[in-house]
């Protein structure tokens, strides 16, 4: 399954952003093979619009769960007609190494 983290930078040291719509990258973690990539946010310096942006974005790299730290109020029934699950993670001092850990934990690794 692929994960969306939002992410301030492009390395795994980088912190969750707090921003969906607004972060500055994605990342993307096939929790399958392990394939990891970091995507820049073209919506990021959008004046509207940003959220649909970013879920297109996802939506079109076949992601199924997006971890950030707040979605615009919008966003919650566009992902949900895509089958998209939101995650919630309030911890703006967790970087994505963490996270990748805490779901390869999950998962059983």
């Amino acid at each position: 399954m692929k994960i969306a983290v939002t992410s301030k930078g492009n390395s795994i040291e980088s912190k969750l952003d707090q921003r969906f719509g607004r972060c500055s990258f994605f990342f993307i973690y096939d929790t399958s093979s392990g394939a990891m990539e970091f995507i820049p946010n073209p919506g990021k310096e959008s004046r509207e619009g940003a959220g649909p942006v970013a879920v297109k974005l996802i939506a079109d790299k076949g992601v199924k769960r997006i971890i950030s730290g707040e979605f615009g109020i919008k966003i919650k029934s566009l992902l949900d007609s895509l089958g998209i699950q939101m995650i919630i993670l309030n911890n703006s001092d967790i970087n994505i190494d963490q996270i990748v850990s805490m779901l390869k934990e999950q998962k059983g690794e």
